[in-house]
């Protein structure tokens, strides 16, 4: 039997929620990350009881979990125009109702772009929003992963002060932030925003400094994601595990700290096929030896 690393893939559901998890377990995962709805769009058909219900089956049967959902791309809770703000806003609250009717237990979601505005108001507006969703959604057991990136344009959370920022903004503010407020840690992006961890040391000063300025209680999700671009170039190109600038010996270093096994991992990695094997299939493969080695 496979031993569990709670590492896996973005799955489409395409083919329908359910068939999600059947995904996911044919190419080597136990846990996986889904869109709940078309990441390109801003409205979607509301999700049936039988399909959540169904859905929700599938990741028993199938023994994948726990699902986390990441939101649409559209969504800009930073941007300095009004009117986009408050459709982001209200974009953001639908996926936090199907996400608790598929019985999900985080969204992960970007922190936005400023798009001219400044850094610091951009943040401000991030955590008012997000301060507000979690009011709106009192007895909602979804929490809300706040994604590092790689600062590439006007995009805000590149840094990790930026990151404890808007989360200390909302649990001061919010009676239950602590408990649905949280971090997920994107390898690429934070290796193209300046933090690296291709070696021992430079691993250990990473996540000294995480622990530090955010707390790595926060720390509840992984995206592994490989490199393209080049450390601190602050430019977002995910490449197949082991084959970009961030290199093996990182993710070897990550899938055996033992603070993080029971963290789940999912892939954002290029899809496709390498000869007759879906690459998900390879890159889970090749972690799994990582960690045995």
């Amino acid at each position: 039997m496979t031993e569990r690393l709670n590492i896996g893939a973005h799955m489409s559901i395409a083919e329908g929620f359910d068939q999600a998890p059947v995904l996911g377990k044919q190419v080597g995962c136990d846990c996986i990350q889904i869109f709940t709805k078309s990441n390109r769009q801003w409205q979607a058909r509301p999700i049936s009881d039988d399909e959540a219900a169904a859905f929700r089956a599938s990741c028993r049967e199938q023994d994948v979990h726990p699902v986390h959902a990441h939101n649409c791309y559209l969504i800009n809770l930073a941007a300095s125009d009004a009117a986009l703000r408050k459709k982001s806003e209200k974009s953001f609250a639908m996926e936090l109702e199907r996400s608790e009717l598929l019985g999900l237990p985080c969204l992960i979601a970007h922190p936005g772009s400023h798009t001219g505005g400044g850094e610091e108001k951009g943040m401000a507006l991030v955590a008012a929003a997000l301060h507000r969703l979690l009011e709106s959604t009192r007895g909602c057991k979804v929490g809300i992963l706040v994604e590092t990136t790689a600062g590439q344009g006007s995009s805000i959370g590149h840094t990790f002060e930026q990151i404890a920022g808007i989360i200390g903004e909302v649990c001061d503010k919010c009676s239950d932030g602590e408990q649905r407020i949280g971090v997920c840690y994107d390898t690429c992006h934070t290796f193209a925003a300046g933090y690296d961890i291709r070696t021992p040391e430079t691993y250990k000063e990473t996540f000294d400094k995480f622990d530090r300025v955010i707390g790595l209680k926060k720390l509840k999700a992984f995206h592994l994601n490989d490199a393209r671009a080049d450390f601190a170039s602050r430019i977002d190109r995910h490449e197949h595990i082991g084959k970009g600038k961030l290199g093996p010996e990182a993710f070897k270093l990550l899938m055996k700290d033992p603070r993080f096994r029971d963290v789940p991992k999912f892939l954002e990695t290029p899809k496709g096929k390498l000869g007759k094997r879906d690459w998900d299939a390879v890159s889970l493969e090749l972690l799994r030896k990582l960690a045995a080695s």
